[in-house]
């Protein structure tokens, strides 16, 4: 019984998820200025790395913890990167 609980779980987690990438995909396209497209990109390479968790939680591969720490450490870095550009127009000082 827990077992068909838990694999639902990740079914509806995943199909979810996936569901939060087209509306910010949906956003990405629509989005009216720079900043918004940027806040959209960020929330979906998050929900592109939970994806990724949970599919790693199902299939029980450790592979997919360490391409999401890494998804998870570039997308950090280039919001960051989008962010500085917009505000001042260059990344590199």
């Amino acid at each position: 019984m827990m077992a068909v609980l838990y694999a639902g779980g990740l079914w509806t987690a995943q199909i979810l998820l996936g569901l939060a990438m087209a509306c910010t995909l949906a956003g990405i396209l629509r989005g009216p200025r720079a900043q918004d497209r940027i806040l959209c990109l960020d929330a979906l390479y998050v929900c592109a790395m939970l994806l990724l968790l949970v599919f790693g939680v199902r299939t029980g591969s450790r592979l997919y913890f360490e391409i999401a720490l890494a998804m998870a450490l570039l997308g950090f870095v280039s919001t960051v990167a989008l962010a500085k550009f917009l505000m001042r127009g260059e990344v590199i000082e």
